[in-house]
């Protein structure tokens, strides 16, 4: 094979060691672009933001349960609307989402962080709050989310995704109405803030399934909600087999 001199002289002559001039250039190995395609990350954040919320939200509604049901629902809101969801915000680095990265990856770690709550609460390491919808503590968690959804909501809609958007803006209103019945001690507000919840759920739901859908035919089946026609057509195919992005051949930006 010879030194590295050697083989660097062999190459400034245009001969490269597998006998292929074009192989090299000024003296250089041309580079060469490996794609490593990967599934839309929101699908799955998206069902398990959606199935996370669906349970707590509606218990937190009054459609069903009690006070006592929580800690049955802290271990699926955990891993599925926690860790799966902030999973999926991890592998929307790759997908270079950084809206996706920003939210899935938020919205899971209070999932993981509200099933910690629980599972402390239950084993009577902390003490549980008294009445239960009197949590000033919890309710300071959701403003923090809320404020930071909201930013969410302006740069969804700066992307021409209004299903996306959708599921923020109504996210942002239940995190900020369930702040405050929170902080105040509100059992009324709290159930219309579970009704909001339970809204942006179902929204979630029906993104995630467009954009599942989608991906299994390979044409739009249910509107994707993005300001782009073709992507809300029914047969329409809006992503391109192949894509240039920033001076990279095959990769989109985003999801």
């Amino acid at each position: 094979m010879g030194s590295i001199e050697e083989r660097h002289e062999r190459a400034s002559a245009g001969v490269a060691l597998n006998h292929d001039p074009d192989a090299w250039y000024e003296g250089f190995a041309r580079p060469r672009v490996v794609l490593q395609p990967i599934a839309a990350p929101s699908v799955l954040g998206l069902f398990g933001f959606a199935g996370a919320t669906l349970i707590v939200a509606s218990h937190l509604a009054g459609w069903w349960g009690s006070e006592t049901s929580t800690p049955y629902l802290a271990p699926f809101a955990a891993t599925f609307g926690g860790l799966a969801q902030f999973m999926a915000g991890m592998w929307s680095f790759r997908a270079r989402d950084v809206l996706a990265t920003a939210m899935h990856g938020m919205w899971g770690a209070f999932w993981i962080a509200w099933g910690i709550l629980n599972l402390l609460i239950a084993t009577k390491a902390l003490p549980a709050p008294t009445p239960a919808y009197h949590f000033p503590a919890l309710g300071f968690w959701f403003l923090a989310l809320g404020v930071i959804t909201l930013s969410g909501v302006f740069a969804a809609f700066a992307e021409g995704n209004l299903g996306v958007t959708a599921v923020l803006a109504t996210l942002a209103a239940g995190s900020g109405i369930v702040a405050g019945a929170l902080i105040a001690g509100s059992n009324g507000w709290g159930k219309v803030a579970g009704w909001v919840f339970v809204v942006s759920a179902g929204l979630a739901w029906y993104t995630a399934t467009a954009m599942l859908l989608k991906a299994s035919y390979g044409r739009v089946v249910l509107p994707l909600g993005k300001t782009d026609r073709e992507a809300n057509v029914p047969g329409g195919q809006p992503t391109r087999p192949i894509q240039l992005e920033w001076g990279e051949p095959g990769v989109k930006m985003g999801q």
